[in-house]
């Protein structure tokens, strides 16, 4: 739904522009619907909610790859190391318990 607003028509001369531009404000604010100016502030509001949640998104999404990027190596190395203690623990545990079944040769 798209109202208008209602169009000037012409131009007044330079010696009639103060009295010709306060005769043609002054009907053009009566002539807007009440109520017109808060829908408009509505309208606008939606509209930018729905670009700057569009935007954001964009922007945040752009920040976490590149902290994802800058933060993978150590994040690596983090996980080999605690990876490796794990495995070297477990087998120092299986080589203190004497395990049966050691191969006879």
């Amino acid at each position: 739904m798209t109202r208008r607003l209602p169009a000037v028509d012409a131009v007044p001369s330079p010696a009639a522009a103060p009295r010709a531009v306060t005769a043609v404000a002054a009907p053009a604010a009566r002539a807007l619907p009440d109520g017109f100016e808060e829908y408009m502030v509505h309208r606008v509001m939606q509209r930018v909610d729905v670009v700057l949640d569009q935007r954001l998104r964009e922007a945040i999404a752009t920040v976490v790859q590149e902290q994802t990027r800058s933060v993978l190596p150590r994040l690596r190395e983090e996980i080999e190391s605690v990876v490796r203690h794990a495995v070297y623990e477990a087998v120092a545990d299986e080589l203190a318990s004497g395990a049966p079944g050691k191969p006879k040769g």
